[in-house]
């Protein structure tokens, strides 16, 4: 890889003493060091491949992820539905646990048990979960949460390839000359790969980048091509590729007769469903010339890359989707060699370790699989178990329908928020409501569906977990404990081998470390494997890893996989033409275009697409405790096209509800500019604990893949409805409030102190009285300040103590209060002089400056106002100059896109004046 530029450098120095582990967060899987304790400083590792010392916004904020105050500390009991929960101590919750599941399955079967995973678990976790429920269990019932985001990546890779291989590596993104990017935000999701292909392009500016998405991304932002394809109609438009290629005689004959099968007939799906080309580009909602470019860009450029993510697997074709862009770099030759192929990007931080070992309910352990009875006998013998799954279990969406009709009796969910990140959420809620027996793992005291648990086991979190994990390019890195566990926190593995033991097993998890659980991993990847010496097997294969002693275990560095020898290093797989199918071909798979399950209609006009921000993750249960992160986009919200917006009767800035078939949530409306008409986008972060109703999952239609079991999460039908109110206001306090009462709310970490954005119905007649019990303040003598103009419909109020701001409220008619990082800067003072008083009522700094405008760049907290200043005064006529100016930009790179689109801005404004 080449040097990252000189604007990382504030992340590449060396940490001497750190603890090198991994970043739990995406799927590409950066090394991180880290060093201090629970007050740790995050900063890249340098000798990490995947990274090379960058991070983005979110790992470098992980030191702020370490505090207690969120942490389930203890396990805990519920003796009735209706009763609370209660401390008790890990014997009594693993009996709890043991004897449900042992009581369900000498009652009912195997299958009426069930384990719900996670991507966040290591690759050792991961290993026990499979091996307890298929292997002495007996049933397939083990899924995760992986099956959300890259299922439908998992099983075009099997379709196509005979096994679930991602044939490239990063370095092919700076060897390529064409990268394409198709349903993926990757300066958003994956930021430190994009920084790589960026640094690239700054480089060689002849790289051309095409952006195939709905949305106009920030990604977009290094594109020479996007293409806002219509939501659904990936298939055609790769499908249409294929017969470009085809017709232009861009094929490569030699290698599609060598090394594939099928060609013939997926081509012949292919002109069933294309139509002729103004056809194609019209079900693409894509211009003719664009769509032109694009195929004779592809064609004519060999080093080619394809990255696919979540837009592309989340869907209810998804797999097809994978399949018709692999058919064109199967057409074309294009795959294991330097600079192409096409790349699957992960989610999560150990997508691929789950999927190494058996963690998806259709797979077994070492990608070996339910089809063949060899495979099975295979596992079997190796576990020397007494009884091994005989076909798949239920896959996500189904497995909590299973639940939610009674035919799952018993359910252990690990590491996961099922009721906020399932679709058809509600439907899971009311699922986890009816089940006998619901036991969850967690780090965190108060989710979603921890609210729903029988049992709660308190398991060891990021920074103090041990083992490994594997990200998107087949790298497997160490992940090591850095602080103490909290409180009585154990490993998911110890908890799950606990279990085996009190249902019989305890031999075959006699586990004393994750250390000895990854050894036995290797020896079963490698275990009557023959794929290397060009007999049958798998190419997954840890061979060169089998007999590690602790101390080799524990010094690991990061290694792709296959691993055949002790310090080999495997790069790119498939270049040879060989292929894990029998025959040792490459399948062409025919896809047919097809319609989404459901089309917008009278009731949904609009089609709602959902995805991350740049700030967030997942559920927030870790991101939403760091200030840094909730200041860029810190409210859920409905991005809308204005025309649809007007139709609707929404209005920008103001709150609206958002509505389907399965559900509705409220949001503030932003007009991005990202959108075409008919669309809708809704982040998926938000969830009870903070916001009082934005659970995207809720409306998210329940429709999956035939294939691989993926929901559609970018195509539900919803309506987009003003949410009225009669008042809005901002509240900051030291302490926790409850704010179940307001018509809306949703709170954001600061540094000292939580904000709340809040909206009502109805007048608030006696605002002090209301203020003082919101906050608590039952003392008439309290240092107490306020302004009131009832005319207006206007309060402020601040509370407090020997000096020290302990809170504050300002409500209005509209959505028009103080500026909230000035606010938030106030609470870290000690002790506020007369002047900050001053302020604090009139709600705005007294005298010059203080009202930076929005986050743009989180990493050094440098707002749009402070932005828009210095280009405008100083002429800064790059994101590098800003970056030399305010530091803004300099450390991941995420804002870069803002800050040149503000850098556009102000030169329209200049040319306007």
């Amino acid at each position: 890889m080449p040097r990252p530029d000189a604007a990382y450098s504030v992340r590449m120095n060396d940490l001497p003493g750190a603890i090198r582990t991994t970043c739990p967060y995406c799927g590409v899987g950066c090394g991180v060091q880290m060093q201090g304790g629970r007050g740790a400083q995050a900063l890249g590792d340098i000798t990490h491949p995947a990274n090379h010392g960058r991070l983005c916004v979110k790992g470098s904020a992980l030191g702020e992820t370490l505090g207690l105050s969120s942490r389930l500390l203890s396990p805990m009991l519920r003796e009735r539905r209706d009763a609370a929960m209660r401390s008790a101590g890990w014997n009594a919750a693993l009996d709890r646990i043991a004897d449900a599941f042992a009581r369900s399955i000498a009652e009912h079967g195997p299958d009426s048990v069930a384990l719900y995973v996670s991507g966040q678990l290591l690759t050792e976790d991961y290993y026990v979960a499979n091996k307890l429920m298929k292997g002495y269990i007996g049933s397939g019932n083990i899924d995760t949460n992986s099956r959300l985001c890259m299922s439908s990546a998992v099983a075009g890779h099997k379709r196509a390839f005979g096994e679930d291989v991602v044939p490239g590596c990063y370095e092919d993104f700076e060897c390529a000359d064409l990268i394409v990017l198709v349903g993926s935000n990757t300066a958003w999701c994956h930021p430190v790969l994009y920084q790589r292909i960026a640094a690239e392009k700054e480089r060689r500016p002849e790289l051309y980048v095409v952006v195939i998405d709905p949305r106009r991304t920030a990604s977009c932002d290094i594109a020479d091509l996007h293409l806002p394809l219509a939501p659904g109609s990936d298939v055609a438009l790769f499908n249409g590729l294929l017969l470009w290629l085809a017709a232009h005689e861009a094929t490569d004959s030699a290698y599609i007769a060598a090394h594939t099968r099928g060609f013939e007939a997926a081509l012949a799906v292919a002109r069933q469903s294309a139509g002729d080309f103004e056809t194609l580009a019209r079900t693409c909602g894509l211009g003719r010339d664009k769509l032109q470019s694009f195929y004779e860009r592809f064609a004519a450029t060999e080093k080619t890359v394809t990255l696919f993510s979540q837009g592309v697997n989340q869907s209810s074709q998804g797999t097809d989707k994978v399949n018709a862009i692999i058919n064109c770099h199967l057409a074309t030759g294009r795959i294991g060699k330097p600079g192409m192929g096409p790349f699957s990007m992960t989610g999560q931080p150990n997508a691929m370790g789950g999927r190494e070992v058996g963690g998806l309910a259709n797979t077994l352990a070492a990608h070996m699989e339910f089809a063949r009875t060899e495979d099975r006998a295979r596992v079997q013998r190796f576990w020397n178990s007494p009884a091994i799954a005989s076909k798949p279990g239920l896959k996500a969406v189904d497995l909590f329908e299973a639940v939610h009709e009674g035919r799952i009796k018993a359910l252990w969910i690990m590491a996961t928020n099922p009721v906020v990140s399932l679709p058809d959420a509600n439907r899971v809620r009311e699922a986890l409501r009816r089940c006998e027996f619901v036991a969850v793992s967690d780090v965190v005291r108060d989710t979603d569906t921890a609210a729903l648990a029988d049992v709660l086991l308190p398991a060891q979190a990021w920074g103090e977990k041990d083992g490994t994990v594997t990200n998107s390019e087949r790298c497997i890195s160490r992940q090591r404990a850095f602080v103490p566990a909290a409180g009585e926190a154990q490993p998911d593995w110890w908890a799950l081998s606990q279990v085996a033991a009190r249902l019989g097993h305890g031999a075959a998890f006699a586990y004393r470390s994750a250390h000895e659980i990854f050894d036995e991993h290797a020896r079963l990847s490698a275990f009557e494997n023959g794929f290397a010496e060009g007999g049958a097997g798998r190419v997954f294969n840890l061979r060169g890893l089998v007999g590690l002693d602790a101390v080799a275990y524990d010094a690991l560095e990061p290694v792709r996989w296959p691993v055949l020898a002790r310090g080999a290093q495997s790069g790119r797989l498939f270049g040879d033409g060989r292929f894990a199918h029998e025959d040792g071909r490459a399948v062409f798979i025919a896809t047919a275009a097809q319609t989404p399950a459901h089309a917008p209609g009278e009731d949904y006009p609009l089609v709602l697409n959902t995805g991350r921000i740049r700030d967030q993750w997942h559920t927030m249960t870790r991101t939403g405790l760091a200030p840094t992160l909730g200041a860029h986009l810190p409210e859920p919200y409905v991005d809308l096209h204005p025309a649809d917006a007007l139709a609707s009767g929404a209005r920008e800035h103001e709150l609206a509800r958002v509505s389907s078939r399965w559900g509705s949530l409220v949001a503030r409306v932003r007009f991005s500019g990202e959108l075409r008409r008919g669309q809708v986008f809704v982040p998926i972060h938000w969830n009870d604990q903070f916001a009082s109703d934005a659970r995207v999952g809720a409306l998210v239609n329940p429709v999956v893949d035939p294939i691989s079991g993926e929901p559609e999460f970018k195509h539900t039908p919803v309506r987009v409805e003003d949410f009225r109110v009669d008042w809005h206001g901002v509240v900051y306090s030291r302490e926790p409030l409850q704010a179940q009462q307001l018509a809306w709310w949703t709170r954001i970490q600061t540094l000292d102190a939580l904000r709340y954005e809040i909206a009502g119905r109805g007048a608030v007649k006696d605002p002090q009285a209301w203020a003082r019990q919101l906050f608590g303040v039952g003392d008439p003598r309290a240092d107490w300040i306020e302004y009131r103009d009832d005319s207006g419909g206007i309060y402020h109020a601040a509370w407090l103590r020997e000096g020290r701001l302990q809170a504050c409220v300002y409500l209005a008619p509209r959505a028009m209060l103080p500026q909230r990082q000035w606010l938030a800067d106030l609470f870290t003072r000690p002790r506020l002089s007369l002047r900050e008083r001053q302020s604090l009522l009139a709600a705005a700094p007294l005298g010059a400056g203080g009202n930076e405008g929005p986050l743009v760049c989180s990493c050094f907290r440098v707002g749009r106002n402070t932005i828009v200043k210095a280009v405008q005064e100083k002429g800064l006529q790059s994101p590098r100059e800003i970056t030399a100016c305010l530091r803004a930009g300099g450390n991941c790179g995420s804002c870069v896109p803002e800050l040149r689109a503000l850098i556009a801005e102000c030169a329209a404004s200049a040319a306007e004046a």
